[in-house]
């Protein structure tokens, strides 16, 4: 136990959080069983670190653990638990847990039989936390962490503090709140810095960005929907490839006979594919009407920005790159979905143009414009960097 003590004080005495994420304050923490999901490369272990700091600093009355720790592999999870509390300790953070054979049962034989006893943990977001864990269905509350909003990554740039807004907010009082941020800061001198190298954390670090997040990449593909999804390696070139294709014509319409015959394989195993490269967070699946998994995609977009310039490694096309950034960062907290009308229809109510060099064709007034390149909008014209401030 004292190990994991030393390497749990290592590790919260070099700690370096650049900004406090703003999940951190929407979590509930009373909870005695909190699961933190999100994509790899995201900053879960800094997260879980910063609120074990936050919390407790360096008090023995909380314990990070990451679950890949060879101990593991002899010992359980209810016995360190049980260990652990019975020394007095109070939150046991454990880090990848979906590593651990039977992990959800054990979790919940803790939340069960050890009530002195908090756990949160993170896991891949290709986990289906309630829907594949009947153990953990009614007595888990799972969160999500994105990657870092336009917001943040300002923040981050800049120094400078800004608040977040609801969607309402923004689409009822855009000019007000766009004309105070600019007294402020130019966004739109960020802005294209954040569309190729802004929404991951480990921009941060010194190594080649987009070579860090090609290995990320990869890893999500070979272990966490290889590994999770019990998809067999000799397999893994055909997702590979799917994946490949995706970038070199996103946003696009799937053929899915044609995806199928070019990379080998079933339709139907196509669209297994597609729905675990949207779980991985690497594509983003649009739907005319609500989102429904049998169904064929209406369009399929790349999860982020950063990821086209990551993957495509070739000429970018900027609208699809804006379209994406929409997507993306409204599409964290909102349902959006395909729009006869626009490119998207935001909570079956708001039909959005984004509207990055202009358009052919009148725009019908009561479609909302989000408009790359205005720092200020006017009326039913938006600002496009302004939907990076939902979060």
């Amino acid at each position: 136990m004292q190990s994991f003590f030393d390497t749990h004080k290592y590790l919260i005495d070099n700690l370096q959080v650049p900004i406090r994420r703003k999940l951190m304050d929407e979590i509930d923490w009373n909870h005695r069983l909190i699961g933190i999901k999100g994509t790899r490369g995201i900053g879960k272990t800094n997260f879980l670190l910063d609120f074990a700091k936050s919390k407790y600093g360096t008090d023995k009355s909380c314990l990070y653990v990451n679950l890949n720790n060879l101990y593991f592999s002899e010992h359980s999870i209810i016995s360190f638990a049980d260990q652990f509390r019975k020394t007095g300790g109070k939150t046991l953070v454990l880090d990848q847990v979906y590593k651990y054979p039977g992990w959800s049962e054990e979790l919940k034989y803790c939340y069960e039989n050890f009530k002195d006893l908090q756990i949160v943990f993170s896991g891949s977001t290709v986990m289906r936390l309630r829907e594949e864990n009947p153990h953990l269905r009614d007595v888990v509350h799972s969160y999500k962490l994105e990657g870092f909003s336009f917001r943040e990554f300002l923040q981050l740039k800049t120094g400078k503090v800004f608040d977040s807004y609801s969607l309402d907010e923004i689409l009822a009082n855009h000019q007000q709140i766009a004309s105070e941020i600019v007294k402020t800061i130019r966004p739109l001198a960020f802005f294209d810095d954040y569309l190729e190298y802004g929404y991951y954390p480990f921009y941060l670090d010194e190594q080649h960005y987009t070579e860090n997040l090609m290995k990320s990449v990869n890893l999500i593909l070979e272990i966490d929907i290889s590994f999770l999804r019990q998809i067999e390696l000799k397999y893994l070139p055909r997702l590979r490839k799917l994946l490949f294709s995706i970038a070199q014509e996103v946003p696009f319409q799937p053929n899915v006979s044609k995806l199928s015959g070019h990379i080998g394989t079933s339709r139907a195993t196509v669209m297994n594919y597609l729905y675990y490269l949207r779980q991985a967070r690497l594509v983003k699946l649009l739907y005319d009407g609500p989102e429904d998994m049998q169904k064929k995609p209406l369009m399929i977009y790349l999860h982020n920005p950063n990821l086209i310039h990551c993957i495509s490694r070739g000429a970018v096309d900027k609208l699809n790159l804006l379209k994406t950034f929409f997507y993306n960062q409204v599409g964290a907290a909102h349902e959006l979905s395909y729009s006869s009308r626009g490119d998207f229809q935001v909570n079956d109510g708001y039909d959005f143009v984004v509207d990055g060099f202009g358009r052919k064709g009148k725009v019908k007034e009561d479609v909302l414009i989000a408009k790359d390149m205005i720092e200020v909008g006017d009326k039913g014209v938006i600002p496009l960097w302004l939907f990076g401030f939902l979060y």
